[in-house]
């Protein structure tokens, strides 16, 4: 039989079922746009209060409004499981789970793992399984396709196996998965024939490459690309603070220049589920060939230690007004690891909160997007109202997270002394002290 013929006649006619495995940032917008292809989606999540709330046809993740998620649930384009059985019947399968770092900078692979091994005991000829986790280069050939042949499937013949990078940037008001290129890249050549015509009437435009591996690859020198240049503008930033120079009025000059210069801005360390970590993926793959990826170490050092500097910008700042930070009251304001969204994960804020605490410190915070954060030792925090008492109660107000709902001219006119970690403050004045990363 002609696998992948008919595998293609099923995904071009839009009678093929698409299963995707983690329903979070990466998985749900992605499953809405298959769901709004035509495709019939089943979204498998280990979490029961997630999967209810998607069948119920509530969205838990701001890039999905609800009014948008609901209509596919009812009519059935979308629905929810927590079974692997379920997705037995299904097309293709999408491996959209996390891929974080152990405490040792080391890559936790546990979920890709228990996603392909799970996988695998539905896999079924002429199914297409794509991994969209961001790892190092290597893992789809090495993790999940020996895992989905056990069965005696022969690759690129009777099952399909490829990887496709995500490329969700949560909070985005300009890019989603619809226009923004999808890269693919095949284990043989029928493998990037099939997935590029599962995402072609998904997205605007699919992008083949030579292979898994250079897929792989494309994603961590994007995010690579990021954290190196944040790291050299941080370190600018510090330079900046020694000189006595504005690093910011720097930028916002050499930005002027029409060509062979891209602005970064610096800001109190890195957040989010991509750029902090998938640099150090391909570290650590490198570091198995006997190879030191110096720019990702170094960038790594100085993006790691900017809360450290943030905190000593808070003591220094305390000192200049004769308070030592032991004792002193600190508002954080921003939990979230970028502007106008709900994502604590990586945030430098929570390093930022407990540096502060573990110097005796009393850290209260105020996101408007993040009611409560878990700290070490299963501690929790809870987001408090922003007023003007707790303002005023404050020595010393931290802009972490420059959300779009503070009234900066309100922040300046109740609080005693502002640091400003994202340049917030420019432009505004009060009767607050500044000081500006």
């Amino acid at each position: 039989m002609d696998y992948k013929q008919q595998l293609l006649d099923r995904l071009h006619n839009r009678t093929a079922t698409v299963g995707i495995v983690g329903m979070g940032y990466v998985g749900l917008p992605l499953a809405v746009e298959f769901a709004r292809a035509g495709y019939r989606v089943v979204g498998l999540d280990l979490n029961p209060q997630k999967v209810d709330q998607l069948n119920a046809g509530v969205s838990y993740i701001p890039d999905v409004p609800t009014e948008e998620l609901a209509p596919l649930v009812e009519t059935g384009c979308l629905r929810a499981t927590t079974s692997y059985a379920d997705l037995a019947e299904a097309d293709t399968v999408s491996i959209c789970v996390p891929t974080p770092l152990r405490k040792t900078k080391d890559p936790d692979m546990s979920y890709v793992i228990d996603a392909a091994t799970n996988v695998a005991t539905i896999c079924h000829a002429g199914m297409l399984v794509v991994l969209e986790s961001t790892t190092y280069p290597g893992t789809t050939d090495e993790v999940v396709l020996p895992r989905l042949l056990k069965n005696g499937l022969t690759v690129g013949e009777d099952v399909f196996v490829a990887f496709s990078p995500e490329r969700v940037d949560p909070g985005n008001p300009v890019y989603g998965v619809r226009n923004t290129p999808k890269v693919v890249g095949g284990v043989t050549p029928a493998c990037v024939e099939v997935v590029t015509a599962l995402y072609e009437p998904a997205v605007d435009h699919v992008v083949p490459v030579s292979s898994t591996a250079a897929a792989e690859m494309v994603k961590l020198l994007e995010n690579t690309f990021r954290a190196v240049n944040i790291g050299l503008v941080n370190e600018m930033a510090l330079m900046c603070n020694r000189l006595g120079v504005n690093v910011w009025e720097v930028i916002d000059a050499a930005s002027t220049k029409p060509f062979g210069f891209m602005p970064f801005y610096p800001g109190p360390g890195l957040g989010g589920h991509c750029i902090p970590i998938d640099p150090l993926y391909l570290s650590w793959k490198l570091r198995a060939l006997n190879y030191t990826a110096r720019f990702i170490d170094l960038a790594s050092e100085v993006n790691t230690q900017m809360p450290y500097h943030v905190v000593s910008m808070v003591m220094e700042a305390l000192n200049d007004e004769g308070k030592a930070l032991h004792g002193s009251t600190i508002g954080v304001l921003g939990m979230a690891y970028k502007r106008d969204i709900d994502d604590v994960r990586e945030s430098p804020a929570l390093d930022i909160y407990e540096l502060l605490e573990n110097k005796g410190a009393a850290v209260s915070f105020n996101d408007p997007f993040v009611a409560s954060v878990r700290l070490s030792g299963e501690r929790k925090a809870s987001s408090v109202e922003l007023t003007a008492e707790w303002l005023a109660a404050q020595d010393c107000v931290v802009i972490v997270t420059n959300h779009s709902a503070y009234d900066v001219d309100f922040i300046l006119s109740h609080a005693k002394l502002v640091i400003d970690t994202r340049n917030a403050t420019k432009g505004h004045t009060g009767t607050a002290r500044i000081v500006r990363l």
